[in-house]
């Protein structure tokens, strides 16, 4: 098992810190019952402060591990603490924003956001000040930032206008950890590195903690503090960045750019993707042997299981 364990001062405990996580859906299918483990003894912390990048193929448990981050579902109190409390009974995590999760919600199937109807004829006003308890400088900060027009009919916009205004409504509120699942994919590249520099902003000048999963690599030099890489739903490597490659620590990087060693943007701007590439492509290989295996030495049919469903599997999902 990797762990990505941060040592830290007594006094200053991590925001985020998973211990020995696993977690599975119930599924079904016509001949047997059985149990498909999306995450698997995954242990994680995370420092005030720290922007983590959640690396992976796809379908090994990064959105599903940045849900149950987010309280979606039901775990054990002492496997997902945030803030030192347990993200899923701690309602209050939530309520507050203290805790905030952007994900893919926003498509344009999706029927409504709460009591507001998406494909009704509102303008992003109504959306953007009809959230409570808000700084307007912080609200104004964002709509510039996200280049928001407040007239912007909500029916009427491309998938990626209403996600910036979905990533508007999730920052109104000063967090303290942040969930992003690909919530980048839609934004113009100008759109992305703003926001890119605004939520390092938000971790180097109030502690804030960001986890985020993605596939696009682009401007990402010298902005992750930690990596985490998942494979089969395990943290296969996990750390600070600079483990992997002392280029990508983010002060190391800012200092060469300073003095001139990094020329443009465009010298170090693979690094990392090539990094995780080389971890994909090893697991794409393991992967195709593993199957091939399978394929000559078939395993026995498992046998029916007859309560998959333990009292702690999606009791809630909100």
């Amino acid at each position: 098992m990797a762990s990505a364990d941060v040592v830290q001062p007594p006094s200053e405990p991590n925001n985020v810190s998973v211990n020995n996580l696993t977690f599975s859906y119930p599924q079904y299918n016509a001949s047997e019952s059985s149990l498909a483990f999306e995450i698997a003894d995954f242990s994680l912390n995370l420092p005030p402060g720290s922007r983590c990048l959640l690396s992976g193929a796809n379908g090994t448990g990064k959105t599903t591990l940045l849900q149950v981050l987010a309280g979606k579902y039901m775990v054990p109190r002492s496997d997902v603490l945030v803030l030192g409390r347990p993200a899923f009974h701690d309602v209050a995590l939530t309520n507050s924003g203290e805790l905030s999760y952007l994900g893919t919600a926003w498509r344009r199937e999706v029927g409504c956001a709460g009591s507001v109807a998406l494909g009704a004829d509102i303008p992003a006003r109504t959306m953007i000040y009809g959230v409570p308890d808000v700084d307007p400088e912080r609200r104004n900060r964002l709509v510039e930032m996200l280049d928001i027009d407040l007239d912007w009919s909500m029916m009427k916009l491309s998938d990626g206008q209403r996600r910036r205004v979905q990533i508007c409504l999730g920052l109104l509120r000063p967090y303290k950890v942040l969930l992003l699942d690909e919530v980048t994919v839609d934004l113009d590249v100008v759109g992305r590195l703003d926001l890119l520099e605004f939520f390092k902003y938000e971790c180097e000048t109030r502690g804030a903690t960001v986890v985020y999963a993605t596939h696009i690599f682009d401007g990402l030099e010298g902005w992750a503090t930690h990596l985490a890489y998942l494979e089969n739903g395990k943290l296969k490597r996990g750390g600070r960045i600079e483990q992997f490659a002392p280029s990508l620590d983010p002060k190391l990087y800012e200092n060469q750019k300073r003095d001139g060693l990094i020329e443009g943007d465009m010298q170090n701007k693979t690094r990392l993707l090539e990094l995780v590439e080389v971890w994909l492509k090893e697991e794409h290989g393991d992967r195709k042997k593993r199957e091939e295996e399978e394929r000559l030495n078939p395993a026995p049919k498992k046998k029916e299981v007859k309560n998959p469903f333990g009292n702690r599997h999606m009791a809630y999902y909100r």
